[in-house]
């Protein structure tokens, strides 16, 4: 097998005859020997309907019904792993990264890197999403100490050996961006031209957002617990700071407040810091607790072809 196209599918019902027809007008262009995996997230819509007709219509067309709602990257995982072609190609199922592209991607795969991601020029997107995008993967830079660059979407081709080596990677939590990094592979982008999107709008919403960016910081990164290290340290020794200008001040006879004002302020403001703190060491430990309990990332209802 030469090449399989992987697109995770959610609530694209009027999507999936065009993405289907795009993908093999552009692909047979380059090789015969290809499949289209196409991965149905369980969505309240006809979306696996649609794939089984087309699965029915082209016996290169694989399709696989995940059991619940996993989240786009687990959904990417399990193409991934379904996936048995030399050079694999991720992309979303909106047709705004635009399959008559794959080429850019594939020819500069073969020139012998391991990674090729699309550089999406001039996104299509609302400002909002821009902005939130330009946000998030600024912080995801400064926490993880990587460089994470905000025109990479999911429109990517690897090679087999980079397909395996992320498969080795055990985290519950997958972000794809960040397993390209994280594998050390030969690595480059391409740029392509960002299309509109062609039916309906994005299902992620600003919650679903929030909660990727959430997972992912606390699943590649350290550096909030490190930060609330120097935090701690910092305000002790503003404390200690505070306690020789008060003693210094009423030997001076220069303090004129009351004690309990200023032990209140000092209470509500330790509080709130060892509740911060406590809050987010909870959460490195719910995910260590969700990482050894070892229970699949997603699970197959139904696959066809």
């Amino acid at each position: 097998m030469e090449i399989s196209i992987v697109s995770p599918v959610y609530k694209a019902e009027n999507l999936i005859d065009k993405l289907v027809e795009r993908i093999i007008e552009s692909v047979s262009k380059l090789t015969d020997n290809f499949e289209i995996i196409l991965v149905e997230d369980n969505g309240p819509d006809n979306s696996w309907k649609k794939i089984k007709e087309n699965c029915a219509k082209y016996p290169f067309v694989k399709g696989i019904k995940l059991s619940k709602n996993y989240g786009q990257q687990h959904a990417l995982q399990a193409g991934l792993d379904a996936s048995k072609a030399k050079y694999v190609i991720t992309m979303d199922c909106d047709l705004q990264d635009q399959p008559e592209e794959i080429y850019k991607l594939l020819n500069k795969a073969k020139e012998g890197y391991e990674i090729v991601a699309a550089s999406r020029e001039n996104r299509k997107d609302d400002f909002i999403k821009k902005l939130a995008s330009k946000w998030f993967y600024a912080l995801l830079s400064y926490l993880t100490e990587t460089n994470q660059d905000n025109t990479i979407g999911n429109f990517v081709c690897y090679n087999r050996k980079a397909v395996e080596a992320m498969k080795l990677i055990g985290d519950s939590n997958r972000y794809y961006p960040m397993l390209q990094q994280l594998i050390g592979f030969s690595y480059t982008k391409v740029s392509i031209q960002h299309a509109d999107r062609e039916d309906g709008k994005s299902s992620y919403s600003m919650k679903k957002r929030l909660k990727l960016a959430i997972n992912t910081i606390l699943t590649f990164s350290d550096k909030p617990l490190r930060l609330t290290v120097k935090m701690g340290v910092l305000l002790s020794f503003l404390s200690v700071l505070a306690a020789l200008a008060l003693v210094t001040m009423y030997f001076l006879g220069d303090y004129r407040t009351d004690g309990w004002a200023s032990l209140a302020l000092l209470l509500s403001f330790f509080s709130g810091t060892i509740i911060s703190v406590l809050g987010m060491v909870g959460l490195y430990v719910g995910k260590i607790f969700e990482t050894v309990k070892n229970r699949p990332t997603y699970i197959i209802n139904e696959t066809i072809n």
